[in-house]
């Protein structure tokens, strides 16, 4: 599997003539661009399409006037996404945004010197590393318990990312506390719950049986999570909390800090066909975050499923 995380970022720009140099800087620097006409920009942001921040012209940021351009919109509705401007070219070297204006954005850049903004895409979205065996081994886990659950699904995997949004996907989510030496935070599962319906054809619509469908899913992961990462004589006594935020009208939740967060996105395809059911996956370290100080217990998953030390239910 592919280790390199991603994170996507909206562009919003009318010079078809940048859009090369855009793509070219976000394939060097791990972002997928995705589009949206401006008419579209705040449903966009008002959906499930899970994003690492905004790339947005000053053609279209709408600034000066009454102040009510896109630009403060879109940081209105989002304003945990870093937005990085593009001056237009006929801007001089020396015109200053005004105070007010210069912090809507993260970072502010020309297209003739689009690379000058890596430093500031890298601090304002990859802000934290994660170790190339974690995201291998979270995949793994994941896929064999998924294979495991529903073996009559097949398990894709889509490479994994990094989003600062804090929408929720799905109407069913499950969360689960993951402590360590060189962590504490969160796992999350999110689904639709139709979705989870195709998943446990056989059982009733009561929600509560969907329900502990995706907590089996998310207890499991958790359990070979454990085992694999989480040296047990090394945790620390970290008693230290921050409230969760949920608020159910925006979809919206919040563990009180602003890193993005890990995430991957399963695709599950019934063999005899059907509707693809997608589960997304989030790791919130929101509590404590040490990743020099990560370590992989000795002994795979694998080799402890193979050797009978440890069983799916």
């Amino acid at each position: 599997m592919d280790t390199a995380i991603t994170s996507k970022v909206l562009v919003l720009d009318k010079d078809a003539d940048c859009y090369g140099t855009i793509k070219s800087f976000c394939e060097r620097n791990n972002l997928v661009g995705v589009k949206a006409h401006e008419e579209h920009v705040m449903a966009v942001l008002r959906s499930n399409v899970d994003l690492g921040g905004v790339m947005l012209s000053e053609s279209l940021a709408g600034l000066g006037g009454d102040g009510r351009g896109l630009a403060r919109r879109i940081h209105e509705v989002r304003p945990e996404l870093p937005i990085f401007l593009r001056r237009r070219r006929e801007a001089a070297a020396d015109d200053a945004l005004a105070p007010r204006e210069a912090a809507l954005f993260n970072g502010v850049y020309r297209i003739d010197d689009i690379d000058a903004l890596a430093p500031v895409v890298a601090a304002s979205i990859f802000s934290q590393s994660y170790p190339n065996a974690l995201v291998r081994g979270i995949a793994e886990i994941s896929r064999m318990v998924l294979e495991s659950q529903f073996p009559a699904m097949t398990v894709e995997i889509d490479k994994p990312y990094l989003v600062r949004d804090r929408i929720i996907f799905g109407e069913v989510f499950t969360l689960i506390p993951l402590e360590s030496s060189w962590c504490r935070g969160y796992m999350m599962l999110q689904a639709e719950q139709r979705a989870l319906q195709a998943l446990v054809p056989g059982e009733t619509e009561d929600f509560r049986d969907l329900n502990n469908a995706l907590g089996e899913v998310t207890n499991l992961i958790w359990g070979w999570f454990k085992n694999r990462f989480v040296n047990h004589g090394h945790v620390g006594q970290q008693m230290s909390q921050v409230p969760i935020i949920i608020n159910h009208q925006h979809r919206y939740i919040s563990f009180g800090s602003d890193d993005a967060q890990l995430c991957f996105k399963y695709v599950l395809t019934g063999k005899d066909g059907g509707a693809p059911v997608t589960l997304l996956q989030r790791f919130i370290f929101n509590l404590s975050w040490s990743p020099e100080d990560f370590t992989e217990n000795q002994a795979s998953v694998e080799e402890l499923f193979e050797s009978g030390e440890l069983e799916l239910f």
